[in-house]
């Protein structure tokens, strides 16, 4: 079971890490869980303040993951449409890889606010806006996944006598 757990955890953190770069899945709260998963390990000893902390971080990352882009969008003058517009284009984008997202946020953002006020200078200063709030928010998401897997690693190590 625990070397189940091992591989589980560590396969975690990896989708965490991704899961920072694709918006459908949750990149820091993933790596959280796989933090959790090995703490779990019958013969691990990981101190509840690091998963306490971490978990906090994660939910704090989670929430402004939402606000960030919005935030950033609605500065540059992003209407509703606009902001419907690059999540649309943001999901048509994961399938095509690997500039899908960015291009397909940003082209949903111009055909979002083009939709409601035909002006096209608008438009691409709200998409610069959506832009911004993506790469700032899956810049910040990636950084604590990959702090999270540093955490991963080190734990791994600090207790590797006891797992093997």
């Amino acid at each position: 079971m625990d070397l189940i757990l091992l591989i589980l955890s560590f396969l975690i953190m990896i989708i965490g890490i991704i899961g920072s770069v694709i918006p459908v899945l949750p990149g820091p709260l993933s790596s959280w869980v796989g933090l959790f998963m090995f703490s779990n390990i019958s013969t691990v000893k990981v101190d509840s303040k690091i998963l306490v902390f971490t978990l906090i971080i994660a939910l704090i990352i989670f929430i402004l993951d939402y606000i960030i882009p919005i935030y950033t969008s609605k500065k540059f003058g992003a209407s509703k449409f606009g902001i419907i517009g690059a999540s649309i284009g943001t999901l048509v984008g994961l399938f095509l890889p690997p500039f899908g997202i960015i291009f397909g946020a940003l082209i949903g953002a111009i055909a979002g606010e083009l939709f409601l006020n035909k002006n096209f200078e608008k438009s691409i200063k709200a998409a610069v806006g959506v832009f911004l709030g993506l790469i700032v928010s899956g810049f910040t998401k990636a950084l604590i996944s990959i702090v999270f897997l540093v955490i991963y690693i080190n734990l791994f190590l600090n207790n590797l006598s006891n797992l093997f």
